[in-house]
């Protein structure tokens, strides 16, 4: 019996030595490498291109909304009344066009044609009056200077067909080429700018560009606002990703594509991660003690991780916790 006893003895002691030697073991073990980061979404502000009123608006923060849906519309009568300016424009400038290539009016034709055949006529007796003068200066009836006169009356009058026949002919082909080509170019501009104003007017009506939950509205309707200045946010929560900051220390083997596992407090579960990004740069700098004698600094580089599979619930905010194996000696 006492031998029972001694051997239960050794075996208590040996148990309690193992013990305190693993506990020991165990206790110099360097202690986890734990890591947070924070869930982030694309978010993405609806504006417009124009200053306007805000008329009214179609969405309330935590909607869902999907692509093309209407957020909301603005008021904008300058841009109504700059588009009956351009509409005015055109009408003229097409006028003009019409008018250039119509050419001039019938009865202007025939004025014209009136014209030149008061001025062949003339020069056709022109024509017979030089003849006879011709003749009788020849046989020295009639003296040179009367001759001269005939001559230079029938040159007035050849000259004088040739200019109404020009005008006639001016008349009938209508205006220039190049007046017809400036003409139908300045109703192209006019067209142009009527389709700049509605480009702008459908700016009045804003529509989601990217499926989402509206995170935040920005103004009220009834408020003014400026080109480019948000109405609304939403938040694209197919397109979610966890960022963290490490420092440099802890970038030893990492590459893109790694895998990791994050546990997500606010979710009470663990989600997978495939590194996507890590910053080519690093960004602020952590002091560490190296000796007691001094320190150095640790530059910060961001990296980033997709969930492998979609995370329902998984919201920008939330915080993702990563264990390394090996903290950093």
């Amino acid at each position: 019996m006492n031998v029972a006893k001694r051997v239960l003895t050794v075996i208590t002691i040996v148990l309690a030595a193992g013990l305190l030697l693993a506990a020991a073991w165990w206790s110099s073990r360097p202690a986890p490498d734990v890591v947070q980061g924070e869930v982030e979404a694309t978010q993405v502000n609806v504006s417009a291109k124009i200053p306007a009123r805000l008329a009214s608006l179609a969405v309330r923060e935590g909607e869902v909304v999907a692509s093309g849906d209407l957020v909301a519309t603005l008021d904008s009568p300058e841009l109504t009344a700059r588009l009956q300016q351009a509409e005015a424009a055109r009408a003229a400038a097409a006028a003009v066009r019409d008018k250039a290539y119509a050419g001039a009016r019938e009865e202007e034709i025939r004025a014209a044609r009136e014209v030149w055949q008061r001025a062949m006529h003339a020069r056709e007796l022109a024509e017979k009056t030089f003849a006879r003068v011709e003749r009788l200066h020849a046989d020295g009836v009639l003296p040179t200077q009367r001759r001269d006169e005939a001559e230079a009356n029938l040159v007035t009058s050849r000259d004088a067909e040739e200019a109404a026949r020009a005008t006639y002919d001016m008349a009938v082909n209508g205006a220039r080429r190049e007046d017809k080509a400036a003409a139908a170019a300045t109703v192209d501009r006019a067209s142009a700018a009527i389709a700049e104003v509605e480009a702008f007017r459908a700016e009045t009506t804003l529509t989601a560009p990217v499926a989402g939950e509206v995170y935040r509205k920005h103004v009220e309707a009834g408020e003014l606002v400026g080109a480019g200045y948000p109405i609304v946010t939403i938040v694209d929560l197919t397109d979610v990703w966890v960022t963290f900051n490490l420092r440099e220390d802890r970038l030893a083997g990492l590459a893109i594509g790694d895998r990791l596992t994050a546990r997500v407090p606010a979710l009470d579960r663990e989600i997978e991660l495939a590194v996507s990004f890590i910053a080519p740069q690093g960004d602020f700098a952590t002091w560490r003690s190296t000796s007691a004698q001094g320190g150095f600094d640790l530059k910060t580089f961001e990296m980033r991780a997709r969930p492998v599979a979609p995370v329902a619930g998984l919201r920008p905010g939330m915080s993702a916790i990563v264990t390394w194996d090996r903290a950093p000696e």
